[in-house]
């Protein structure tokens, strides 16, 4: 199914995302992360890159087999980094003609050591002409990133927006952001788009916090802001991991219900290949139907 069409019709609307494992063990628990997650019905799970497009072949692999064996919508990220023009088209064919319909278009980061993103020789130094070349030859769904915080790359919010707009000028059919922990930075971000013309939705991104150190080191690695409050209460709880956790839990399902009462049309989770805290979130949503107000909303608009 097209993200695109599942984004029109679809309510709950919940995705996935995972990371391609270095080993069998990591195959085997990603596995059984997906099977897990899979009876929450997700309107796509979505399979990144690792560092610098070190992964490519995994994804691409993994992909394939969980669509064909698990029956899900899935979404191969796709990057600039590290591939010429004629091996992307190379992989946007294997990936056509395996029935995967849907492609986030990246940049991508530096690979590994470097300190800065340089176009390789034959290939593109931004996610819109990736997404133009997609656009013009390919009839993939076309998803794009975007960062309520800011990119850490960009000089200031309004560059970074002019970026997200050439994204969409190119062809991206929706957008999906980076993780945040701040609801009201996220709508002001989202009026500050829609007042620039960009129309397509956004689906929120969000990673429950499971982990006091790791959570650390990611918003320091992109940029992302932890507001005060909930970080005194994750310090309080630094040392007792079940306590961080159970926090995580339920700071996530309050900012779910909040966006999805909202009006966003769902919410991406980033689920580090692993169930547990994802499945709780998640089964709440369904549980206290926290969907429903912007969906009758939707169909108000859709039938008047």
């Amino acid at each position: 199914m097209r993200i695109s069409d599942a984004l029109a019709t679809v309510r709950p609307f919940f995705s996935f995302e995972f990371f391609p494992p270095k080993d069998e063990a990591g195959s085997r628990q990603l596995f059984a992360t997906i099977e897990a997650l899979a009876p929450l019905r997700p309107a796509f799970v979505s399979i990144t890159y690792g560092a610098g497009g070190s992964s490519r072949d995994r994804t691409v692999a993994l992909a394939k087999q969980i669509q064909t064996d698990l029956g899900l919508t899935v979404m191969a990220h796709v990057t600039c980094v590290g591939s010429t023009r004629a091996e992307l088209r190379s992989l946007f064919d294997d990936l056509a003609r395996s029935g995967i319909e849907n492609i986030l278009a990246l940049r991508g980061d530096p690979p590994k050591g470097a300190t800065e993103f340089v176009m390789p020789p034959g290939g593109f130094a931004h996610a819109s002409e990736l997404i133009a070349m997609l656009h013009r030859n390919y009839d993939f769904c076309i998803g794009a990133a975007c960062y309520p915080e800011t990119h850490v790359e960009a000089s200031d919010a309004q560059s970074d927006l002019a970026r997200l707009k050439e994204k969409v000028d190119a062809g991206a059919d929706f957008l999906i952001s980076q993780l945040f922990f701040n609801n009201d930075r996220f709508l002001a971000f989202e009026r500050e788009a829609r007042a620039l013309g960009i129309r397509v939705p956004i689906l929120p991104g969000l990673m429950p916090i499971t982990n006091y150190q790791q959570v650390a080191r990611f918003t320091s690695a992109i940029g992302a802001t932890i507001p005060p409050k909930l970080l005194r209460e994750m310090e309080l709880r630094h040392d007792d991991g079940k306590a961080v956790e159970d926090l995580g839990v339920a700071y996530a399902a309050l900012q779910a219900t909040e966006l999805l009462q909202g009006g966003s049309p769902g919410v991406h989770f980033y689920t580090l290949n692993r169930s547990p805290a994802t499945r709780a979130i998640v089964s709440a949503l369904i549980a206290g139907s926290a969907w429903r107000p912007s969906f009758d909303k939707l169909r108000m608009t859709t039938t008047s």
